[in-house]
Protein backbone atom coordinates (compact mmCIF):
# COMPACT_ATOMS: atom_id res chain seq x y z
CA UNK A 1 0.00 0.00 0.00
CA UNK A 2 1.19 3.36 -0.73
CA UNK A 3 0.15 6.85 0.03
CA UNK A 4 1.73 10.39 1.08
CA UNK A 5 2.05 11.17 4.52
CA UNK A 6 3.84 14.21 6.05
CA UNK A 7 7.26 13.82 7.24
CA UNK A 8 6.11 15.68 10.46
CA UNK A 9 4.06 12.41 11.66
CA UNK A 10 1.29 10.38 10.81
CA UNK A 11 -2.63 12.09 10.37
CA UNK A 12 -5.96 11.15 9.86
CA UNK A 13 -6.67 9.28 6.47
CA UNK A 14 -2.51 8.41 5.57
CA UNK A 15 -0.18 5.59 6.78
CA UNK A 16 1.28 5.01 10.05
CA UNK A 17 5.09 6.15 10.18
CA UNK A 18 6.53 4.13 12.53
CA UNK A 19 9.30 5.00 14.99
CA UNK A 20 12.26 3.37 12.67
CA UNK A 21 11.19 5.29 9.82
CA UNK A 22 10.84 8.43 12.34
CA UNK A 23 14.35 8.11 13.11
CA UNK A 24 15.53 7.13 10.05
CA UNK A 25 13.85 10.24 8.89
CA UNK A 26 16.03 12.56 11.63
CA UNK A 27 19.02 10.81 11.33
CA UNK A 28 22.20 12.81 10.24
CA UNK A 29 23.84 12.60 7.02
CA UNK A 30 27.23 13.15 7.39
CA UNK A 31 27.77 12.82 3.56
CA UNK A 32 25.77 15.67 3.33
CA UNK A 33 27.02 17.37 5.63
CA UNK A 34 30.46 17.04 4.32
CA UNK A 35 29.23 18.03 1.18
CA UNK A 36 27.85 21.01 2.47
CA UNK A 37 30.87 21.92 3.76
CA UNK A 38 32.95 21.58 0.76
CA UNK A 39 30.56 24.06 -1.10
CA UNK A 40 30.22 26.56 1.50
CA UNK A 41 34.23 26.88 1.47
CA UNK A 42 34.26 26.67 -2.44
CA UNK A 43 31.64 29.43 -2.78
CA UNK A 44 33.31 31.49 0.17
CA UNK A 45 37.09 31.18 -1.60
CA UNK A 46 35.25 32.50 -5.16
CA UNK A 47 33.41 35.25 -3.47
CA UNK A 48 36.27 36.35 -1.48
CA UNK A 49 38.53 36.26 -4.89
CA UNK A 50 35.78 38.46 -6.35
CA UNK A 51 36.17 41.37 -3.61
CA UNK A 52 39.78 40.92 -3.89
CA UNK A 53 39.53 41.50 -8.08
CA UNK A 54 37.53 43.97 -7.60
CA UNK A 55 39.53 45.76 -4.29
CA UNK A 56 42.61 45.78 -6.60
CA UNK A 57 40.40 47.01 -9.61
CA UNK A 58 39.49 50.29 -7.55
CA UNK A 59 42.90 50.93 -6.26
CA UNK A 60 45.19 52.97 -8.76
CA UNK A 61 48.91 52.90 -7.99
CA UNK A 62 50.07 55.71 -10.14
CA UNK A 63 47.03 57.85 -9.23
CA UNK A 64 45.96 59.75 -6.04
CA UNK A 65 42.10 59.18 -6.25
CA UNK A 66 42.47 56.41 -4.46
CA UNK A 67 39.70 55.00 -1.41
CA UNK A 68 40.85 55.38 2.26
CA UNK A 69 42.43 52.91 4.31
CA UNK A 70 39.88 52.75 6.87
CA UNK A 71 37.21 53.19 4.28
CA UNK A 72 38.75 50.00 1.85
CA UNK A 73 39.01 48.05 4.85
CA UNK A 74 35.51 48.41 6.41
CA UNK A 75 34.29 47.89 2.30
CA UNK A 76 36.38 44.55 2.56
CA UNK A 77 34.60 43.77 6.43
CA UNK A 78 31.06 43.90 4.72
CA UNK A 79 31.99 42.23 1.25
CA UNK A 80 33.38 39.00 3.66
CA UNK A 81 30.47 39.09 5.87
CA UNK A 82 28.21 38.90 2.70
CA UNK A 83 30.39 36.09 0.97
CA UNK A 84 29.79 34.07 4.25
CA UNK A 85 25.95 34.66 4.57
CA UNK A 86 25.58 33.43 1.13
CA UNK A 87 28.41 30.28 1.33
CA UNK A 88 26.53 29.12 4.67
CA UNK A 89 23.17 29.25 2.99
CA UNK A 90 24.28 27.61 -0.16
CA UNK A 91 26.13 24.82 1.72
CA UNK A 92 23.25 24.57 4.23
CA UNK A 93 20.63 24.37 1.02
CA UNK A 94 23.02 21.47 -0.43
CA UNK A 95 23.08 19.82 2.43
CA UNK A 96 19.31 19.83 3.38
CA UNK A 97 18.70 18.75 -0.37
CA UNK A 98 21.05 15.45 -0.01
CA UNK A 99 20.60 14.63 3.68
CA UNK A 100 17.42 13.10 1.70
CA UNK A 101 15.52 13.75 5.48
CA UNK A 102 11.83 15.44 4.95
CA UNK A 103 11.89 17.64 7.66
CA UNK A 104 12.19 21.01 8.18
CA UNK A 105 13.67 20.99 11.49
CA UNK A 106 16.60 17.72 10.34
CA UNK A 107 17.01 20.51 7.18
CA UNK A 108 18.22 23.34 9.37
CA UNK A 109 20.15 21.47 11.91
CA UNK A 110 21.74 19.81 8.59
CA UNK A 111 22.65 23.21 7.70
CA UNK A 112 23.51 24.47 11.09
CA UNK A 113 26.39 21.71 11.38
CA UNK A 114 27.67 22.58 7.70
CA UNK A 115 27.71 26.41 9.46
CA UNK A 116 30.17 24.66 12.23
CA UNK A 117 31.91 22.24 9.94
CA UNK A 118 33.02 24.85 8.05
CA UNK A 119 33.50 27.78 10.85
CA UNK A 120 35.83 25.27 12.34
CA UNK A 121 37.89 24.79 8.95
CA UNK A 122 38.40 28.07 8.18
CA UNK A 123 39.34 28.88 11.66
CA UNK A 124 42.04 26.28 11.38
CA UNK A 125 43.26 27.65 7.98
CA UNK A 126 43.65 31.03 9.57
CA UNK A 127 45.29 29.38 12.76
CA UNK A 128 47.91 27.14 11.01
CA UNK A 129 50.44 26.61 8.05
CA UNK A 130 48.06 25.66 6.19
CA UNK A 131 46.24 29.03 5.82
CA UNK A 132 49.38 29.99 3.08
CA UNK A 133 48.04 27.60 0.42
CA UNK A 134 44.87 29.83 0.14
CA UNK A 135 46.80 32.78 0.10
CA UNK A 136 44.34 36.40 1.18
CA UNK A 137 41.14 34.17 0.29
CA UNK A 138 40.28 33.71 3.66
CA UNK A 139 42.17 36.32 5.54
CA UNK A 140 39.28 39.16 5.57
CA UNK A 141 38.02 36.71 8.06
CA UNK A 142 40.59 37.74 10.55
CA UNK A 143 38.62 40.81 10.64
CA UNK A 144 35.57 39.48 11.56
CA UNK A 145 36.23 36.51 13.85
CA UNK A 146 40.08 36.94 14.35
CA UNK A 147 39.46 40.34 14.41
CA UNK A 148 40.63 40.77 17.64
CA UNK A 149 44.07 39.22 17.06
CA UNK A 150 44.70 41.70 14.62
CA UNK A 151 43.50 45.21 16.23
CA UNK A 152 45.54 43.84 19.03
CA UNK A 153 49.01 43.23 16.96
CA UNK A 154 47.71 46.57 15.41
CA UNK A 155 47.66 48.37 18.73
CA UNK A 156 50.97 46.86 19.74
CA UNK A 157 52.41 47.76 16.87
CA UNK A 158 51.22 51.78 17.55
CA UNK A 159 52.69 51.22 20.97
CA UNK A 160 55.73 49.89 20.49
CA UNK A 161 57.82 53.67 20.32
CA UNK A 162 56.11 54.33 23.59
CA UNK A 163 57.23 50.34 24.30
CA UNK A 164 60.57 51.84 23.86
CA UNK A 165 60.49 54.95 25.73
CA UNK A 166 59.35 53.28 28.93
CA UNK A 167 61.93 50.38 28.69
CA UNK A 168 64.73 53.52 28.67
CA UNK A 169 63.09 56.81 29.01
CA UNK A 170 66.25 58.61 29.97
CA UNK A 171 67.84 57.57 26.72
CA UNK A 172 67.29 61.62 25.36
CA UNK A 173 69.14 62.82 28.12
CA UNK A 174 72.03 61.23 27.59
CA UNK A 175 72.01 61.86 24.60
CA UNK A 176 72.25 65.50 25.63
CA UNK A 177 74.96 64.85 28.12
CA UNK A 178 77.62 62.81 25.63
CA UNK A 179 77.06 65.34 22.58
CA UNK A 180 78.34 68.15 25.52
CA UNK A 181 81.69 69.24 24.90
CA UNK A 182 84.60 69.79 27.43
CA UNK A 183 86.43 68.11 30.16
CA UNK A 184 90.32 66.21 29.42
CA UNK A 185 88.72 63.17 28.93
CA UNK A 186 85.34 63.58 27.51
CA UNK A 187 84.48 60.09 26.37
CA UNK A 188 85.31 58.26 29.84
CA UNK A 189 84.07 61.98 31.91
CA UNK A 190 80.53 61.31 29.99
CA UNK A 191 80.13 57.92 30.74
CA UNK A 192 80.84 58.84 34.53
CA UNK A 193 77.76 61.90 34.53
CA UNK A 194 75.59 60.00 32.29
CA UNK A 195 75.85 57.19 34.74
CA UNK A 196 75.36 59.82 37.84
CA UNK A 197 72.86 61.43 37.05
CA UNK A 198 70.98 58.10 35.79
CA UNK A 199 71.63 57.70 39.48
CA UNK A 200 69.93 60.49 40.51
CA UNK A 201 66.98 59.96 38.47
CA UNK A 202 65.67 56.44 39.56
CA UNK A 203 66.77 57.49 43.29
CA UNK A 204 64.59 56.84 46.08
CA UNK A 205 63.87 60.24 48.10
CA UNK A 206 66.16 59.02 51.44
CA UNK A 207 69.02 59.38 48.75
CA UNK A 208 67.89 61.36 45.79
CA UNK A 209 69.85 64.53 47.36
CA UNK A 210 73.00 62.89 47.62
CA UNK A 211 72.72 61.84 44.08
CA UNK A 212 71.79 64.62 42.98
CA UNK A 213 75.57 66.58 44.29
CA UNK A 214 77.01 63.72 43.02
CA UNK A 215 75.90 63.77 39.64
CA UNK A 216 75.83 67.51 39.26
CA UNK A 217 79.86 67.62 40.39
CA UNK A 218 80.45 64.20 37.57
CA UNK A 219 79.07 66.85 34.77
CA UNK A 220 80.76 69.64 36.07
CA UNK A 221 83.52 67.88 35.71
CA UNK A 222 82.72 66.02 31.95
CA UNK A 223 81.75 69.68 30.78
CA UNK A 224 84.27 72.02 32.58
CA UNK A 225 81.25 73.88 33.79
CA UNK A 226 80.73 75.68 37.18
CA UNK A 227 78.91 73.50 39.68
CA UNK A 228 75.87 76.01 40.06
CA UNK A 229 75.47 75.50 36.62
CA UNK A 230 75.57 71.64 36.60
CA UNK A 231 73.07 71.37 39.79
CA UNK A 232 70.78 73.70 36.90
CA UNK A 233 71.96 71.26 34.63
CA UNK A 234 70.48 68.02 36.46
CA UNK A 235 67.62 69.68 37.81
CA UNK A 236 65.90 70.69 34.74
CA UNK A 237 67.45 66.64 33.26
CA UNK A 238 65.11 65.43 36.23
CA UNK A 239 62.33 68.01 35.45
CA UNK A 240 62.61 66.85 31.99
CA UNK A 241 62.60 62.66 32.95
CA UNK A 242 59.69 62.97 35.20
CA UNK A 243 57.94 64.57 32.04
CA UNK A 244 58.73 61.83 30.11
CA UNK A 245 57.89 58.99 32.51
CA UNK A 246 54.39 61.06 33.23
CA UNK A 247 53.76 61.06 29.28
CA UNK A 248 54.40 57.55 28.52
CA UNK A 249 52.31 56.29 31.13
CA UNK A 250 49.55 58.63 29.47
CA UNK A 251 50.59 56.99 25.87
CA UNK A 252 50.18 53.34 27.88
CA UNK A 253 46.79 54.21 29.00
CA UNK A 254 45.49 55.43 25.93
CA UNK A 255 46.81 52.11 24.35
CA UNK A 256 45.11 50.11 26.48
CA UNK A 257 41.98 52.22 26.15
CA UNK A 258 42.46 51.69 22.24
CA UNK A 259 43.04 47.79 22.72
CA UNK A 260 39.83 47.09 24.59
CA UNK A 261 37.13 49.42 22.47
CA UNK A 262 39.19 47.88 19.56
CA UNK A 263 38.74 43.76 20.61
CA UNK A 264 35.28 44.52 21.76
CA UNK A 265 34.26 45.92 18.74
CA UNK A 266 35.86 43.22 16.74
CA UNK A 267 34.38 40.49 19.36
CA UNK A 268 31.14 41.67 18.99
CA UNK A 269 31.62 42.13 15.20
CA UNK A 270 32.63 38.27 14.49
CA UNK A 271 29.48 37.25 17.17
CA UNK A 272 27.30 38.99 14.91
CA UNK A 273 28.06 37.28 12.00
CA UNK A 274 29.01 34.32 12.90
CA UNK A 275 25.45 34.21 14.05
CA UNK A 276 23.89 35.18 10.73
CA UNK A 277 25.75 33.08 9.02
CA UNK A 278 24.44 30.29 11.70
CA UNK A 279 20.80 31.80 10.52
CA UNK A 280 21.40 31.68 6.47
CA UNK A 281 22.82 28.12 7.04
CA UNK A 282 19.94 26.83 8.98
CA UNK A 283 17.69 28.54 6.59
CA UNK A 284 19.35 26.58 3.68
CA UNK A 285 18.95 23.78 5.11
CA UNK A 286 15.57 24.27 5.54
CA UNK A 287 14.89 25.76 1.74
CA UNK A 288 16.73 22.62 0.89
CA UNK A 289 14.43 19.62 2.42
CA UNK A 290 11.59 18.33 0.82
CA UNK A 291 8.40 18.28 2.50
CA UNK A 292 6.53 15.17 1.32
CA UNK A 293 7.46 11.09 0.50
CA UNK A 294 5.60 8.47 -0.52
CA UNK A 295 5.18 5.60 2.02
CA UNK A 296 4.83 1.75 1.77
CA UNK A 297 3.88 0.50 4.99
CA UNK A 298 4.44 -3.10 5.43
CA UNK A 299 3.25 -4.69 9.09
CA UNK A 300 5.13 -2.34 11.43
CA UNK A 301 7.94 -1.34 8.74
CA UNK A 302 7.80 1.31 6.63
CA UNK A 303 9.94 2.25 3.42
CA UNK A 304 9.94 6.13 2.45
CA UNK A 305 10.90 7.36 -0.69
CA UNK A 306 10.90 10.99 -2.30
CA UNK A 307 9.18 12.75 -5.23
Amino acid sequence: MSEVASANGPSTGMAHVSSYATAGFNRISWGAVFAGVVLALAVQFLLNLLGLGVGLAVLEPAGSDNPEAGSFSIAGGIWFIGAGIIASFAGGYVAGRLSGRPSGNTGAYHGLTVWAAATLVVLYLLTTSVGMLVGGAFQGLSSVIGGAGQAASAVAMAAAPAVANASDPFGAIERQIREASGGTDPEALRSAAVSAVRAAMTADEASAEDARDRAADSLARAQNIPLDQARTQVQQYEESYRATVAEIQQQAARAADVAADTLSTAAIAGFLSLSIGAIAASLGGMAGTKKSIVVDAVGSAARGTEY
